[in-house]
């Protein structure tokens, strides 16, 4: 194999598909990102078993062929010769690398080492606005879990149905739900996407178009101009989140997110590190009064409130519910709550097709 490249286009590249590159495992080829040069056209193909990304650029290829290159190594290498043409070629020695009157070599694997993976996926499909995808990644991948012990909760699942999206991810401890629509769909459709693919995919999007995303087999698949991204879904029941969103409150507030959002944020400042980061809301007629309290000082501020029903005293995590009302896309906010131990849920005060149920903290005062 042997080509000739701009550094640049070959450095973008490897930038985007070397984030499908595994860091931890034992089978090496998986830290590798496959380079194949035919027609004047070099593909990268990476893939760590749940998420592939593919791209294509244009290459002047002397002679054909195709090897596996260590991801990160060549990534990082690649990415010092932006400012120059860089002909790559195969030898004994590995892949050899030259720019200007410079070589380095990189030991490689056989492609053929590298896992078969079917970028054929046509049976069920969705399209949606770019800038709307971008839109519904940001409001709901924040509430995905983090740890493996749940690993479907890993995901955010979404339901199409009749032009309607409904998208809800959920860690254990809070949820979001954010409803939209979309351009056309084959019909309905309910499948679990890693939170680690949305976001990937929400990177390499502008604003501008639609998205269309193929889903066969337990696979999904999208394609964004000369890049083509595969993941596997996740398998298994996902809580329905009506069965868990409260419909009637005893204490409901209207208060203004800009507000809310900066008095958290300087409470946060001095719990920065618990654990549980924890604040306390001491709703009244008028306005929240929120403590919070820590090794190195307290806070106690006012924010005022429309207040109905009952006033209430409860605890909550401040991260949870600032990254929840950060999300809304409305100035002011309707959070409605039952009781101190009770979930609670937050909206905008006009419906942006999003909600945010928030488990809160049980203490013992």
């Amino acid at each position: 194999m042997k080509f000739i490249c701009e550094g640049l286009d070959l450095s973008e590249a490897l930038l985007k598909v070397s984030k499908a590159c595994a860091s931890k495992t034992t089978v090496a080829v998986l830290e590798c990102v496959k380079v194949s040069a035919y027609n004047d056209v070099l593909t990268l193909l990476a893939s760590d078993g749940e998420l592939s990304i593919e791209k294509k650029i244009k290459a002047d290829v002397l002679e054909e062929g195709e090897v596996c290159v260590p991801g990160k190594t060549f990534t990082d290498f690649i990415n010092k010769l932006v400012g120059t043409s860089v002909s790559l070629q195969t030898k004994d020695s590995g892949l050899e690398i030259t720019y200007g009157e410079n070589t380095t070599s990189l030991q490689v694997l056989p492609a053929d080492d590298f896992p078969a993976i079917d970028m054929n996926i046509s049976e069920n499909n969705f399209s949606i606005g770019k800038k709307v995808f971008k839109d519904v990644i940001a409001r709901t991948v924040f509430c995905c879990a983090q740890d493996d012990s749940r690993p479907i909760l890993k995901g955010c699942l979404w339901e199409i149905e009749n032009g309607e999206l409904v998208v809800t991810a959920l860690d254990g401890f809070r949820m979001a739900v954010v409803q939209e629509k979309t351009v056309s769909s084959s019909g309905h459709l309910r499948i679990v996407c890693p939170a680690r693919t949305l976001n990937e995919i929400s990177k390499m999007v502008d604003d501008e178009g639609e998205l269309t995303v193929y889903v066969q087999n337990g696979m999904m698949m999208v394609k964004i101009e000369n890049t083509t991204v595969m993941s596997r879904l996740y398998q298994g029941e996902f809580i329905n989140y009506k069965d868990i969103t409260p419909t009637a409150f005893e204490t409901e507030v209207t208060v203004q997110k800009s507000e809310l959002c900066e008095s958290l944020e300087r409470a946060g400042i001095l719990i920065r590190g618990d654990k549980n980061s924890l604040v306390v809301f001491d709703i009244k007629p008028g306005g929240i009064r929120i403590t919070s309290n820590s090794e190195i000082g307290n806070v106690l501020e006012h924010v005022p409130c429309t207040l109905q029903g009952r006033e209430l005293r409860i605890a909550m995590n401040s991260k949870y519910i600032l990254d929840s009302a950060k999300a809304v896309n409305s100035e002011e906010l309707h959070i409605g709550f039952n009781s101190p131990i009770a979930p609670f849920v937050l909206t905008a005060k006009e419906s942006d097709g999003s909600l945010y149920l928030i488990l809160p903290v049980r203490t013992n005062n």
